[in-house]
């Protein structure tokens, strides 16, 4: 190999060697990038991660008041299917007493489809929800049902604030009319103004009653219906002989307590009647 050879592979080698050298260094960048962006990414996530799990903590923690004493007037309606209308409302009725409820008002129907019953319940509120369970466990279907609530809490609250503030005014008027009013005319003014607030703490404390008295008792309304054959009507009834028995009997008590009767009203007439025949029994008499 001559001095010319030997340059030239040696050039080569070191131009190789060069490629391979700037290679490797731009890979090592490369992964250094990678690295450190990964590294932001990461630290960036936990961060967030962090973060969030801060606020959920503090979330948790917080103390979350309910408000309380609320005024929730509750009411119920539902229309359900049963076997017997008479042993299913029966069965109700007693679920009424055992949850100190009462049946306000009933209505019976009765035609030549159906069998239907529709009462009323008042149920304390403490009980709705398991009387209608109660229900719901002895009917056989629930064609509808449906419930309300009404929240009056505000409209309470806001009635005892204007009952107390017009209790306080009422007390500052009799304290006037005790110490400050002299004249007549300041007796009657005051007076005046004592019966207007008067009348409006009445108000008020109706109001308070009656949403109290709906808070106190939910509603319930239940429609029973019991489908049964059709029976065409019949267009004449035939009498029985008992039947015939009992009106003969009671047509002759009638009889004689229209008679008595005729007589207690025309008692005058009887008595000129009387009289005049004995009047005439005389002369007759007289005349023989």
């Amino acid at each position: 190999m001559n001095a010319k050879q030997f340059k030239s592979v040696l050039k080569i080698r070191v131009l190789v060697l060069l490629c391979l050298i700037i290679s490797s260094c731009n890979q090592a960048i490369k992964n250094d990038e990678y690295a450190i962006g990964k590294v932001d990414v990461t630290e960036e996530h936990a961060a967030y991660a962090t973060e969030s799990n801060d606020d959920v903590s503090s979330f948790s923690q917080a103390e979350i008041k309910m408000p309380k004493d609320l005024k929730i007037i509750k009411s119920a309606k539902g229309r359900y299917k049963v076997a017997n209308v008479k042993t299913i409302t029966r069965e109700i009725k007693k679920f009424t007493g055992n949850y100190n409820a009462y049946v306000s008002d009933l209505r019976f129907e009765n035609d030549l489809y159906r069998i239907e019953n529709r009462f009323t319940i008042k149920v304390p509120q403490q009980y709705f929800d398991v009387l209608m369970d109660s229900i719901n466990n002895v009917v056989e279907f629930v064609e509808y049902e449906n419930i309300t609530t009404k929240d009056v809490s505000e409209e309470y609250v806001d009635l005892e604030t204007r009952l107390k503030t017009k209790q306080e005014v009422k007390q500052r008027y009799e304290i006037i009319l005790r110490k400050n009013a002299i004249t007549v005319e300041d007796i009657l003014a005051t007076e005046e103004k004592l019966r207007i607030i008067q009348e409006e703490i009445e108000s008020a404390q109706g109001r308070l009653k009656f949403l109290t008295n709906k808070v106190a008792y939910s509603t319930i309304q239940i429609d029973l219906y019991e489908t049964v054959s059709y029976k065409e009507e019949p267009e004449s009834y035939s009498k029985t002989f008992l039947s015939k028995t009992k009106e003969g009997f009671g047509f002759g008590w009638d009889l004689i307590e229209g008679v008595v009767l005729g007589l207690i009203y025309l008692w005058p007439i009887v008595i000129l009647g009387i009289m005049i025949f004995i009047f005439v029994r005389k002369r007759l008499r007289k005349k023989r």
